[in-house]
């Protein structure tokens, strides 16, 4: 087996990216492997702390047995688009995208392999099924899943050619300035807080355009296309000039007023090249409930 690391595995331990890669087998089983030389990185070994750069290529020669399976689920999806290949659909937020260490249900995968079955690319492992690509638990909108692997591959190909397009709408706090303002600021991993991330001069680079739709008197609705994507990359950008997504506790300053299940942030554009053909596929969805309640009680007030 082969996975190859992405971007969001940029700067994370070997041992704890293949916790997620080989079905939640036990940390200690993978460092003991990755030890004995069954675990390797661009075909040399290394230790388990090794630090994953983008594009490194992890060969898995003996994979030990699964200890927790990951079960179909009868879980509704809302499917925006579809074909022989691959679909899209509009992930809810408060869903993970796929299992991890400590969560292996009511996940996206889950309900992915309840309706699909083994019909979806397994490129990155049973616990990415189908996943090209990813969206933070609690930002909701368009997720595009592969069926099998040759179409995982062309859509890799897409977003890293930077050929895909994505576009967010999201509410800030405080009043956006420029009515369109592109933000081109590297964004790597914060040392001091790994799990997040930061405009650093070492880091990738990462690229935004911001369009400002409404201004209200404490916050700003904005749409946000991205150019790289970069992860957390318009959590990070927005809140590196003063302006956090509404409601984003880990980048912002706490809660807002108007309670919502985290950041008012959804995917609601997509545009790409159908898998295998030349046809491009433009999608758009409606704004979603967080996104509604917040701009409205904006807008309320402002009369």
């Amino acid at each position: 087996m082969i996975y190859i690391a992405d971007e969001n595995d940029e700067g994370k331990r070997l041992d704890l990216i293949l916790t997620e890669v080989l079905e939640n087998v036990s940390r200690s089983k993978i460092q003991t492997q990755i030890k004995n030389g069954n675990i390797t990185v661009n075909s040399k070994s290394q230790k388990p702390s090794y630090i994953l750069k983008e594009d490194d290529e992890i060969e898995i020669t003996e994979i030990p047995p699964s200890v927790i399976e990951i079960k179909p689920q009868n879980i509704l999806l809302d499917i925006v688009y579809e074909d022989e290949n691959m679909l899209v659909v509009n992930k809810p937020s408060g869903m993970l995208t796929h299992p991890t260490v400590n969560e292996t249900e009511n996940t996206l995968v889950n309900a992915l392999l309840y309706k699909y079955g083994e019909n979806l690319s397994d490129l990155n492992g049973e616990f990415r099924r189908g996943i090209v690509h990813r969206l933070d638990r609690n930002t909701s909108g368009l997720l595009m899943i592969a069926k099998n692997n040759l179409t995982h591959e062309f859509l890799a190909n897409q977003i890293k050619e930077h050929k895909i397009e994505k576009t967010y709408r999201a509410i800030v706090k405080g009043v956006w300035e420029k009515d369109c303002q592109e933000i081109n600021l590297p964004i790597g991993r914060n040392p001091k807080q790994p799990h997040k991330m930061m405009v650093t001069t070492d880091g990738k680079e990462s690229c935004s355009i911001i369009t400002v739709i409404k201004r209200f008197k404490e916050a700003t609705a904005i749409e946000i296309k991205l150019i790289t994507g970069r992860t957390h990359q318009i959590r990070v950008h927005t809140s590196y000039f003063g302006h956090p997504v509404y409601n984003d506790t880990l980048y912002g300053s706490g809660k807002g007023k108007v309670t919502t299940d985290e950041q008012v942030l959804q995917s609601f554009k997509l545009k790409f090249t159908k898998p295998f053909s030349d046809e491009i596929i433009s999608l758009e969805i409606p704004a979603d409930e967080k996104y509604v309640k917040v701009y409205n009680y904006f807008e309320g007030r402002e009369k």
